[in-house]
Formats: C-alpha cells, structure tokens, sequence
C-alpha cells in the first residue's frame, strides 16, 4: 500500500500540470452534467415495513387525487379578545379568505371551520385545513403567496391569522452566515497550525474542490438514482470536513519529509506513501459507517449515507491525486518564512526536533506519568456528560419545536390552547372495507371503537373513497403528538381494532405523522444492534489490519462508545432539558428527534477512527522503528500532535457552523457532531489513547501469531519504504537534500 501510493505522489507531483489540468476538465463535465440533469425526486420520510407506512401508501393508492403525504396548511383564526370568530364580521372575514383560496390550481380541498365544527368551545379559535396535490417543495410561488395574501388580508380586518402545515415550511439553504463563520474559523486554524497563507489555503482549495465534485455528481445522478435534494445535506458537511482534514495530514507530512533532508518530489512521495495510507484506512472506516445506515431500512437515510460516502470517496482521491501536483505549484512558499530563509542560509530546512519541546510532546510526558489519574479523570468526565442519556426521549420535530418567531410555531399554540396539546398530532385511522360485508358498517364500528379508547377526545366520522372500499377517520388524542401517553395511546388503538378487524373482515391501519414517529422509533430501536456489529465489526476488521494488534481496536472501540454517549447527553441537555438553549437558538425544548442516536453512531465512529488511524500509525511507525512503547507514544504526539488538533478544531468549527439554520434536524446534527468530536478527539484520543498505551506497554501491540499470518500486511506506516530507499545525502550543488536514489523515480 505505501510503496504504491509513494508512486501515486511522486507521478501526481512530477506531472501538476496534466493532474490539474485532467481535475479541471472533471470539475467543468460534472458541473455541466448537473445543470443539464433532470432533478431528482422530493424528499420523502418513508419507513417501509411499518404500520404507518402502509396504511399512507394505501392513501395514496385509494385516494388519487391527492398525495397522503402531501403538503397541508391549517389556517388559524382567533378573535380579538371577549369575540368569537363566529361573530357576523368575522365569520365573514374567514369565509372570503377561504373563498379566495378553493379555486386554486394546486388546492385539493379547502374546509369550511363553521360547517366541521373546527371552532373551539369558547368560539375564539377556528380554523380551516388546505390540502394540495402537490408537496411542500413543488408549490410555486404563486400557491404560497395566495396563502400569505389570504392571511393578512384576514389580519388586516380584525384577526390574528397564523399559517401552520408543512405548505410554508422553511428550507434553509446552505452557504448561510454560520457556514461561512465555520470556514473563517478553519482558516484561522490552518494559518496557526502551518504559519503560511498558501500552506493554509491549500486545505481549504481542496476541500471545495472535493465538494464540489461530490455536489455536482449526486446532482447528474440524482434522477437516475432516485436521490433527494436532502441527500446532498450530510455530504456537503462531511465533505468539508474529511476534505480539510485528509489535505492537512498530507501537506504536514510533507512539510515534515522536507525538515527530514528530502528533495521536494521525494518528500511527496513519502507523505503519499505514509499519510496517504493512513487517509486511506481513515477514510474507509468513514464509508462503512455511513454505507452501514442502509442497515436500518429507512430510504432518505440510506440515500444521505449512500451520497455522504461517495463525498468521503471523493476527498480521499483529492488527497492522494491533487494535493501533490497543488505542493509542486506553490514549490518552497509551502513552509514559513522563516524556514524558507533558514534553508537559503544554510542549505537545508531546520529541523523539526531541535529547540524546546512542542505542547504535543510535553502533553504526552505529563499523560505517561499520570496515566491512571488522566484516565479516570476521562472516563468519570465522559461519564457524567452522558447521564442525560437517561431521560432520552425520541421524535421527530413537528412545528412545536420552531422559533416563536414563526408563523407555524404561533399556530401551533393557537391550536393547543383553543382545541387541546393532542390536535396537533391527529391520528389518521384507515379502514380498508375491500373485504368487508358491510363497508359501511365496518366504518361506523371502526369509529366507535375508537371513541371508547380512553385518550381520545374526538373522533371524525369516516369518509370513504369514491370506490366506496376504502374509509378514512381522524382521531384526535388528549396528548401532545411527543409524548409517552400518545405513544402508549397509537399502541392501544392497534390492539383495540383487532376485534372490530376479526368481527367485519376489514384492515384497519393507524397512521399520520404521529404513528409513523412512534413506528420509526420503534424500528431504529430494534436495528441498532445489529447495525452497530456489523459498523463496529467491519470497522474493529480494518483496524486490526493497519495496526497489527487485537487491543488497540478494541480500546478505540470503547473510547468511541463513551464519546458518542456524551454527546448524546449534550443533545438531550440542550434540546430537551433546555440547558443553554438561547446560546443554540432553541426556542422550545423537544424529544431529540429520532434519528439522530443512530446517525451520530454512524457518523462519529468514522470520524472518530480518523484519528485513532491518523494518531497511532505515527506511534506504531516509531514502535515498528525500534522505540520504545513510552518513546513511541511521545513520537507520534510530536508529529501528529498538533496536527491532529488542528483537525479537531476546523471539524468541529465546520459542523458548528450548521448550528445556525432554522431546521431543528440540521440544528441538532451539528450540535451533536461538534461536541461528538470535541469528546472524541480531545477525551478520548488525545488523553485516554496515551494513558491505555503507557498501562499496557508493548502489550498494546500483541497480536496472536495465527491473526498474523492470517490478516494482510498493508504496511500503512511506510516500513517498505525504509527498506527500499535509501537515506537521502545532501547535494551541495544544488543547495537542497536530494535522495540518491529510490523507488518509483522518474
């Protein structure tokens, strides 16, 4: 592996301008595939193999007119204070704006508050459901702004008119303010870490550059492969991320590499060989992790993680192919100044040994003096931010979860206070009379049934399909849509329904927005074993083949459950116990949407183990080199490091910089990715990894003799390239060390 990647960096280094030039030429017909492809299908939430599910494709089926799914608004009307909405002027008021809006071209149906009795009991409240043919993302604009306009003229005439539903929800685009920040952040970082602008820059350069092919190529392939606008979210962030990271270890070992006496070509080949190898490994335990969210059977999910890993492909080839030929460019304005007028002085670079001890190297002596204390300290540290995870609750984020500022959020409120906490989250029950004697009285029974379950308030009548088969009723709880009585309440009806089933031969499926929360809960729940061994299980694989040991993977293994548990707290303590919610721009506490543990496993293990991989193969190049086991430890601090800090600090100011947008799922995917990594580099690979390495001692490398033989030896840490190439000897002539000779060469 390093022998063959040292070619890729020499060649890729000798021939910058085909390199580049054979890049650009990509970058220009992925960019003209993506603005000439067709665009790919609406985001749709989908959990096949679910109650809910089925029970909104057979809406869909029955029902053809609309789209089950499809996107809603509720119009919400209150009168002024001691009214009622029922008053002449203002029922008239209600009824033209409705009036104005039933002709629509994209309106399904628009209801009539006084004729279904929507008016709460004290007649302040009421309000009127649109329904549309199309969803949320193909309304135009015309639809949208007859809605608003239908809405203040409403306000204008006395009312306070809010707008709930999913027909106004707002899209956050990428690129926002924050982003932007969490970039500026990472170029700060660079410079501190290189000393040098261009150095910094070229971090940066290929990030984008990797990003933007990863964009344009889920773009062209997005009709083709059926993938969602939101499938793009996951790859933008991580491709940004890993993009930075890979770049920065590579451009480092390279500085390094010239510090060591090598020619520039050489030093290219080298970091390729060795850095390269580690971003390689790094970067497929990033695509197993995500590739694994396909295990847990949910669509967008599978998609996001599919997309996000073909990001992560793309930045570890624009690592390994384009930083070599971008070194060769920028030549000797790579390294500060002051090691460039070093090098003119005295012929060579200054050493990166010589002087006093970096933080890195004194950081690790303190930890192997100390390697209990630093290790308690950790665990108990860890321990204490994951107890939040006790009072975990999951869901999905409906409208109670936005900014009081929003007109969806105040007509949630509107809704509690004038109708109860459960009419937000109405149960759809869905009665498929195909096989009943009587359609009509299975329907009947079905909503009977229903209205004797304690915790239902109301119960609409059914309304059946043209085809008369199939019957369709609302059910209204007594409890908010996110909470355990409600989810208690969807498995009552489920088993209460089995009678009425038994006694009229009808199929009776509760769903809505609600049930499918409760069911995709369910369902991540009862796939997360086996997605973590099999995550786990490859990953554990891979790590005992880079560093030739059982305890290494197994400790990095652990350090990552105890990381992603913290950051799980740390979610739950801000987004549902409210801990410093102003600071995050959480305006309401909620269930941590249920996503998300699974997602952070996935995602942080990958991101977690580009460290462990980045960290270590230094210290096991030290140990395969004869060092000591405590030598080899301060080693790989003294060139990884810092390096590695750095990393930690541009990934997490990159997902910091998602914590700005309004949409509560990409909200707490940054806050919970930031923190995972800080735990995970910070905790867990830069004190826990060194304390656990100077307990076990030369332990920590022990491998079975039969593993040995059995596992392939991928030689991450370059020791082929120590025995192939010879020391490199300094050529006077040229006022620069150049290597003797070496493999690969030109």
């Amino acid at each position: 592996m390093a022998t063959f990647l040292y070619r890729i960096g020499r060649w890729t280094f000798r021939r910058r301008r085909l390199v580049g030039s054979l890049w650009l030429a990509a970058l220009v017909l992925l960019g003209v595939a993506a603005a000439t492809a067709a665009p790919g299908p609406e985001s749709e939430f989908s959990m096949p193999g679910t109650e809910s599910q089925e029970a909104f494709d057979l809406l869909n089926e029955r029902f053809p007119g609309g789209d089950a799914q499809g996107a809603e608004a509720r119009l919400v009307f209150q009168a002024p204070d001691g009214e009622r909405v029922t008053a002449g002027p203002h029922r008239e008021t209600v009824e033209d704006a409705l009036g104005g809006l039933a002709g629509g071209d994209q309106v399904s149906s628009v209801t009539d508050p006084f004729a279904t009795g929507a008016v709460s009991e004290d007649g302040s409240v009421a309000y009127a459901t649109l329904t549309y043919t199309e969803r949320a993302s193909g309304l135009t604009g015309e639809t949208t702004a007859a809605l608003e306009d239908a809405a203040e003229r409403a306000r204008d005439a006395g009312l306070t008119v809010e707008v709930g539903g999913s027909a106004l929800a707002p899209e956050d685009e990428l690129g926002g303010t924050t982003e932007l920040i969490g970039l500026a952040v990472a170029a700060v970082v660079l410079i501190v870490t290189f000393g040098s602008l261009l150095a910094a820059g070229l971090p940066l350069l290929t990030a984008i550059v990797g990003v933007a092919a990863g964009f344009c190529l889920i773009a062209a392939l997005a009709a083709p492969l059926d993938l969602p606008p939101t499938a793009s979210i996951l790859a933008i962030m991580l491709g940004l991320a890993v993009g930075i990271d890979y770049a920065l270890f590579i451009v480092s070992r390279y500085r390094s590499e010239l510090a060591e006496g090598r020619d520039p070509e050489e030093a290219a080949g080298r970091a390729v060989g060795t850095a390269g190898s580690a971003v390689v490994f790094a970067g497929l335990t990033v695509i197993i992790a995500l590739a694994g969210l396909a295990v847990i059977g949910i669509p967008i999910l599978t998609t996001m993680g599919m997309a996000a890993a073909g990001t992560v492909a793309l930045a570890v080839l624009v690592a390994l192919t384009l930083v070599p030929p971008l070194l060769g460019f920028l030549g000797g304005r790579i390294l500060r100044r002051a090691d460039r007028e070093a090098r003119a002085g005295a012929g060579t670079y200054p050493s990166a040994h010589t002087g006093r001890p970096g933080l890195g190297v004194r950081w690790a002596r303190f930890v192997l003096r100390r390697p209990v204390a630093v290790l308690l300290t950790a665990v108990v540290g860890l321990g204490a931010a994951a107890v939040p995870v006790l009072s975990l609750e999951l869901g999905l984020p409906g409208d109670e979860s936005l900014s009081t500022d929003t007109t969806q959020r105040r007509a949630y409120d509107l809704l509690s206070s004038g109708f109860g906490p459960g009419f937000n989250g109405p149960l759809t029950v869905v009665v498929d009379t195909g096989e009943a004697a009587d359609p009509e009285g299975a329907g009947d029974r079905a909503a009977e049934t229903l209205s004797g379950v304690d915790g239902v308030i109301s119960v609409g009548a059914p309304v059946f399909d043209v085809a008369g088969d199939t019957a369709v009723l609302t059910a209204v709880p007594a409890t908010a849509p996110n909470t355990t009585e409600t989810r208690d309440l969807v498995h009552t009806i489920r088993d209460e329904v089995g009678d009425v089933e038994a006694d009229t031969g009808a199929e009776i499926f509760v769903t809505g927005t609600t049930a499918l929360n409760i069911d995709v809960s369910q369902a991540l729940g009862d796939a997360l074993v086996p997605y973590l061994a099999i995550v786990v299980g490859l990953a554990f694989l891979l790590l005992m083949v880079v560093f030739r040991s059982v305890l290494i993977p197994l400790k990095a293994t652990l350090g990552f459950l105890l990381s992603v548990e913290a950051a799980l707290g740390a979610v739950v303590a801000v987004f549902q116990w409210g801990w410093a919610a102003d600071l995050f721009g959480v305006s309401q506490t909620a269930p941590v949407m249920s996503l998300m543990p699974v997602f952070m496993i996935g995602v942080v293990f990958g991101l977690a183990m580009d460290y462990e991989v980045f960290l270590l193969t230094r210290m096991r190049e030290a140990h395969v080199h004869g060092e000591s086991p405590h030598q080899a430890v301060t080693t790989g601090f003294r060139h990884s490091g810092r390096v590695v800090a750095a990393a930690a600090f541009i990934m997490i100011s990159v997902f910091a910089g998602f914590i700005g947008m309004t949409d509560p799922i990409v909200k707490t995917m940054g806050v919970g990715l930031a923190t995972a990594v800080a735990f995970d580099a910070f905790v867990v690979r830069m004190a826990m990894a060194p304390a656990v390495l100077g307990l076990l001692g030369r332990r920590a490398w022990w491998l079975p003799r039969s593993l040995d033989r059995m596992l392939p030896n991928v030689d991450v840490e370059g020791e082929a390239l120590n025995r192939v190439l010879p020391v490199p000897a300094p050529d006077p002539a040229a006022g620069a060390p150049r290597a003797r000779s070496g493999a690969g060469g030109s």
